[in-house]
């Protein structure tokens, strides 16, 4: 199979169902009303409210969905076969993914820009609330902890992203004052501040920042922990989101848009042969391998649907939404130009990594190249394996046409890094928001305020973080004094969140069914047809909880206690929050 033919057949159809299923749902489903006055009118205040053109919030908006999700997933599941992460990265993309952040976004838009959670005790009642406010709080909490750790372990694995990824804060604040205080359009600035975050990924290319000569692996790991939590979640999250956040994410989303186009036209140059098989029949045979089904609808999450992005949908976004009529280009046409990127991913890990992969000083091309690269289950899924079969296979076809490989290497990377980097800054903002909600709604003023809320959101994070850290000051404190204890505790630490980790893509598709339950009780209020939204909520509510109850078996199994009781605690709280919404709409269906 050609990789072109894969790429022009799945990117066309996005387009073609976008301007026919999307259209649909925003006229005959949402009834969307360009005249309706938007909460970021409303409750404008220049710091979470703002009115903000369709364009610039889009790259806000996609960038802080996009995140890794779309590329870890799809070059994990590509180990069992490109057909089958095809067919669920397009269909689910169109008809699930779209649908649930479109929803989301409308319901937030038409409820004063309050998350989905808090929208529950409308649609449901408060119990519904706290229970999915609980549970939005906890897959939050994952998130920011791993990815703060996540982005330290890219600054290692690739130091050439340093140097951009942290002069590209300066260029956003720039871009930021130039639009919002001296009132310039928006087209110029980007533009040279696209031109210049560029310049430096080629000083970054040939000038990588690598501490770890320095310091160690692991002090490294340590430092870049602390200076992610401190400049992407706490400052990024408490500055007004004009300053940093937007103008950093309008930047990325040009990064991404050049980054796809530059796969693009490495696809049509190159034209490389997919290498990976149609559907991997002797991956049973791989140890510790999982089952396709129902694994690859968790595993898969950001490229076809991601509970996560109902969190972005009506957290950020809603607030700076300056018309309903936009919803369809933000929220439907965001998550199809996810899936276009995930099927780019598809494609750079199935074809790209054909065209040379050097493992331990021995260079493999072909399907040779494959099999090395995803010969077990573990190698697969790891997340350096993940990245570099992404950030290779991609470089391999820009370099098809003439782009020294070091540039596109670190063009790549830096694109990686950036993306993670905005999902840990929106998480951060988003977690304060639920921090917010359910101190308000239990009158718990100590944590009602901005900075309160976002310094709880840091302060947990990092605890669960360095969870392993302390866990060994208390074990080696009655030895050695307290300094010792904790340089040995350090030494090796940053690393606890992923103790969590093995529950957060299970939770997150879960999230996923839930938000697509509330869209479907409010549609049923309004008297609306809620079968396009109620038969991806049924189908991700069985799949998800199939797969959260194989994995809490194979914790049962293997013995991991904390996993086990703390995911047999999370699906009973789902399965009481599913019970609440059945009695509710079975009253909403007699009206």
């Amino acid at each position: 199979m050609n990789s072109l033919v894969i790429a022009v057949v799945m990117l066309g159809g996005y387009y073609i169902a976008y301007h026919t299923y999307g259209k649909f749902l925003a006229r005959k489903i949402f009834k969307l009303k360009p005249d309706a006055v938007c909460p970021s009118e409303e409750f404008r205040d220049d710091h979470d409210f703002i009115p903000t053109e369709k364009h610039v919030l889009f790259g806000h908006h996609y960038t802080s969905i996009a995140g890794l999700g779309p590329i870890v997933g799809p070059a994990i599941a590509i180990i069992w076969g490109w057909v089958p992460a095809v067919i669920w990265i397009f269909f689910g993309a169109i008809f699930f993914g779209a649908v649930h952040d479109f929803g989301a976004l409308v319901l937030s838009l038409r409820a004063k820009g309050r998350s989905i959670g808090d929208i529950a005790a409308d649609v449901v009642n408060k119990r519904v609330r706290t229970l999915f406010l609980l549970i939005i709080f906890f897959g939050l909490w994952i998130v920011i902890a791993v990815f703060a750790m996540i982005i330290a372990k890219l600054f290692i694995m690739f130091p050439e992203a340093v140097i951009p990824v942290w002069f590209e804060l300066p260029i956003a604040v720039v871009l930021g004052w130039l639009i919002y205080k001296k009132g310039m359009d928006a087209l110029w600035p980007s533009i040279i501040a696209v031109l210049l975050m560029y310049v430096t990924v080629v000083i970054g290319a040939y000038a990588p920042v690598n501490i770890v000569k320095y310091v160690g692996s692991d002090a490294a790991l340590i430092i870049w922990i602390i200076i992610v939590l401190v400049i992407c979640s706490w400052l990024a999250s408490s500055l007004p989101v004009q300053t940093l956040l937007q103008p950093r994410d309008f930047i990325n989303s040009h990064q991404l848009l050049i980054a796809m186009a530059m796969l693009v036209l490495g696809v049509v140059v190159a034209q490389p042969p997919i290498v990976a098989p149609a559907i991997n029949h002797s991956f049973s045979q791989l140890k510790d391998a999982p089952p396709l089904l129902p694994v690859i609808f968790v595993v898969i999450a950001c490229g076809s649907i991601s509970g996560f992005h109902s969190l972005v949908s009506s957290g950020t976004t809603s607030k700076q939404c300056d018309s309903e009529s936009c919803a369809q280009f933000i929220g439907y046409g965001s998550m199809l130009m996810e899936g276009a990127l995930a099927t780019l991913v598809v494609v750079a890990v199935a074809a790209g990594i054909g065209m040379g992969l050097e493992v331990n000083n021995v260079f493999y091309t072909g399907t040779e190249a494959f099999s090395k690269h995803y010969e077990t289950w573990k190698g697969a899924s790891g997340l350096g394996s993940k990245l570099d079969a992404f950030v290779y296979g991609s470089a391999n076809m820009i370099h098809a046409y003439g782009i020294p490989l070091k540039i596109a290497v670190a063009v790549m990377s830096v694109f990686v890094v950036s993306f993670a980097s905005t999902t840990v800054d929106t998480a951060t903002r988003i977690q304060r928001y639920v921090v917010v909600e359910l101190a308000t709604a239990y009158n718990f003023k100590a944590l009602t305020g901005r900075q309160a809320g976002t310094l709880f959101a840091v302060i947990t994070a990092a605890i669960l973080v360095f969870y392993d850290s302390i866990e060994k000051v208390f074990k080696y404190l009655p030895y050695n004094d307290v300094i010792t204890s904790f340089k040995i505790a350090f030494s090796t630490g940053g690393k606890g969140a992923l103790k969590l980790w093995p529950l957060f893509g299970s939770v997150n598709q879960l999230l996923a069914g839930l938000a697509l339950l509330i869209v479907t009780i409010y549609l049923a209020r309004r008297k609306t047809n809620f079968v396009f939204t109620a038969i991806p909520m049924i189908f991700m509510v069985i799949v998800t909880g199939w797969a959260m109850i194989y994995n809490i078996n194979n914790f049962y199994t293997s013995q991991n206690w904390m996993l086990f009781i703390v995911g047999l605690i999370v699906i009973l709280l789902e399965i009481w929050m599913i019970i609440e919404s059945i009695v509710v709409m079975k009253t909403v269906l007699k009206e």
